[in-house]
């Protein structure tokens, strides 16, 4: 399905790299003051509290019963890996350059194609192999001082 120029899965794949540049600097900025776990802990607190806003502002139901047990489990682990995610990002982030920092954290995305390969069974082509080595080639570049 596409809504204009590009499938409307890309606008909001923009939009969340987007999000995603200004949480680096922002972040980068939050974590001089405080520790690396505080920061994460405040971060998660307003993303919590966001989210109850747009579940219910979009009238979702809120009924933890509504949600299957597979459902459970995955949602439980992916925010598990999130939240592991987070505290080394802010960890990262106290350390060292943001400049440095989030490009090597955009290897997750030459893992995530890599994962999906293995346990999805997704299927690239070989143009989305050059992108996961270009990828990966740009984050050492990147990366390197």
């Amino acid at each position: 399905m596409t809504d204009g120029l590009f499938p409307s899965w890309m606008v909001w794949a923009l939009l969340s790299a987007g999000f995603a540049a200004l949480t680096a600097i922002f972040a980068k900025v939050g974590v001089e003051g405080v520790g690396s776990d505080m920061a994460t802990l405040i971060r998660t607190a307003v993303i919590f509290l966001m989210l109850i806003g747009i579940v219910v502002a979009s009238g979702q139901s809120l009924s933890p019963s509504a949600v299957s047990g597979r459902t459970w489990l995955f949602l439980v682990l992916s925010g598990l890996a999130t939240g592991a995610s987070w505290l080394c990002y802010f960890r990262a982030l106290k350390l060292g350059p943001a400049s440095q920092v989030a490009p090597v954290d955009k290897l997750s995305v030459v893992l995530v194609a890599l994962f999906g390969v293995l346990f999805l069974g997704e299927k690239l082509s070989g143009p989305n192999w050059l992108g996961v080595v270009l990828i990966a080639a740009g984050v050492i570049l990147l990366a390197i001082k």
